[in-house]
């Protein structure tokens, strides 16, 4: 059975590492249900989760990159290789999962939490600066890319509330095979896997869907 290990937010916090002057990286699980809402366009603050916050509006939040997930069993790969404990929130995760394959997660699938919270998953996670810093691992954003296990970002079809504890249920899972860690690919090293993410255009983030489509054009 998939679940919810921990559900993680942030609040703002001091940042020297980019052009943002604060980040919520610093995710910290809490105790009982947090709701889970649709949040404003890109540009504001608050991510769909209840209590927790970005800085970097330009390139984080919105609706399609509402709520971020990360599989428990990639942090433990992770924290064997470097040689620490990365607890669930680690990696600026919003959802620690355990038994989902987030990665091989296809983009437009979706996943019911509990008893009503609807996600569909939208895109990987690209690495930054700010990602890096937090992490202090020399190199990081070339490692954490050479291995592709990026975590998901997911939309809100249907608020409710979740927990640590809570079931994770796929419900729908599109006919196409574009994946989480296949979208990530193409949108790092091997950009020429890019027209393969056609098939899933209506189910992308918009972030995605632009480059795809300048790339398409580009190809013309």
């Amino acid at each position: 059975m998939a679940y919810l290990l921990s559900v993680n937010t942030g609040v703002l916090v001091p940042n020297e590492h980019s052009d943002a002057s604060m980040t919520g990286i610093d995710k910290q699980p809490v105790d009982g249900a947090v709701a889970i809402t649709v949040p404003g366009p890109r540009g504001t603050r608050p991510t769909g989760v209840a209590g927790d916050w970005i800085a970097d509006t330009r390139h984080h939040g919105g609706p399609d990159q509402a709520v971020y997930a990360y599989a428990r069993e990639d942090l433990d790969a992770w924290g064997a290789e470097l040689g620490r404990e990365l607890p669930g929130g680690a990696f600026g995760e919003n959802l620690t999962t355990s038994g989902l394959d987030v990665t091989g997660a296809r983009i437009g699938e979706r996943w019911v939490i509990g008893d009503e919270t609807v996600l569909e998953v939208t895109a990987p996670r690209i690495p930054c600066r700010t990602f890096a810093a937090w992490l202090g691992e020399k190199g990081w954003i070339k490692t954490f890319t050479q291995r592709a296990l990026p975590g998901a970002y997911l939309r809100v079809i249907t608020p409710g509330r979740v927990r640590a504890g809570d079931e994770v249920r796929i419900v729908h899972s599109p006919l196409h095979d574009i994946t989480v860690g296949l979208a990530f690919r193409a949108l790092t090293l091997e950009p020429e896997l890019l027209p393969r993410l056609e098939v899933a255009i209506d189910e992308v983030s918009a972030d995605t869907r632009r480059k795809l489509l300048n790339r398409l054009q580009r190809a013309l």
